[in-house]
């Protein structure tokens, strides 16, 4: 097991630690053994402190560690569900309830929100913090309390409360290969151009994509990584037309620049 603290078992513990201990019992329905673990993944990188022997901690590294063990409970929990579907399907559905906005969104009906820690003043960093933050949260469960008890706590907190499966299934977000699949059905050129834009020192990046259907700019987006940015562009794109342009359609006037 991974050691992040060297607390013996007899140091009582503060009343912020019963705090936390108690809201983790009645909120999230976990039972702690590791405390130190939970207060790691409640640390956004804005906000990194230092423990006992001066390293420095947050929960980037729970967060990739997280990441890895939802997407493999997701693919079971939808093998299970969908007995009889392809695998495009359950690639399909995994990828909506395990999207950066669904996560996002997972973690502030679940209240995670109010416990996380951060400084950061950069609002397209700030839009995915409780996602990630969740992500370090299953993170610091598995390590906790191994994976079987993450794999019952994701299925019976998380997916059976509040992934409605059948509403998922209508649920658009994959905007960038739909309008790929489009733009080769129409026999059009489609280019996505992407950069990093300059932020403050110790700030998250943020990226701009632009997408171009036969050199024509479509549509702008925004995102704190390539791949959100050109999702976002593609969205527009397809907000702006209801169905796909032929060369010789007109496109809708409206702004094409999409930040939230």
């Amino acid at each position: 097991m991974i050691r992040f603290f060297f607390r013996s078992k007899n140091i009582k513990l503060n009343g912020a630690d019963v705090t936390l201990k108690r809201q983790l019992c009645n909120s999230f329905a976990l039972k702690p053994r590791n405390l130190d673990l939970y207060k790691i993944a409640l640390i956004h990188k804005s906000a990194t402190s230092s423990i006992a022997n001066g390293r420095k901690v947050n929960n980037e590294r729970l967060e990739y560690l997280g990441d890895s063990i939802i997407d493999s409970i997701v693919a079971e929990y939808l093998f299970v569900k969908f007995p009889n579907e392809n695998e495009g399907f359950l690639t399909k559905m995994r990828s909506r309830i395990v999207s950066r906005s669904s996560l996002n969104a997972l973690a502030l009906t679940i209240g995670l929100d109010k416990l996380v820690i951060t400084q950061t003043n950069n609002p397209l960093a700030h839009r995915h913090i409780f996602g990630d933050a969740l992500e370090a949260f299953v993170g610091a469960i598995y390590l906790d309390r191994g994976f079987e008890t993450t794999r019952r706590w994701i299925n019976s907190f998380i997916l059976n409360r509040h992934i409605d499966l059948a509403a998922l299934k209508e649920t658009e977000t994959d905007y960038k290969s739909r309008i790929i699949e489009l733009a080769q059905k129409n026999k059009l050129c489609i280019q996505f151009e992407s950069e990093e834009q300059e932020t403050e020192r110790g700030q998250n990046p943020s990226f701009v994509a632009k997408l171009l259907l036969d050199n024509r700019l479509l549509g702008t987006g925004y995102g704190s990584s390539k791949k959100e940015a050109e999702q976002n562009a593609a969205m527009v794109a397809i907000e702006r037309i209801d169905l796909f342009p032929l060369p010789n359609q007109q496109l809708k006037p409206e702004t094409i620049s999409w930040e939230n």
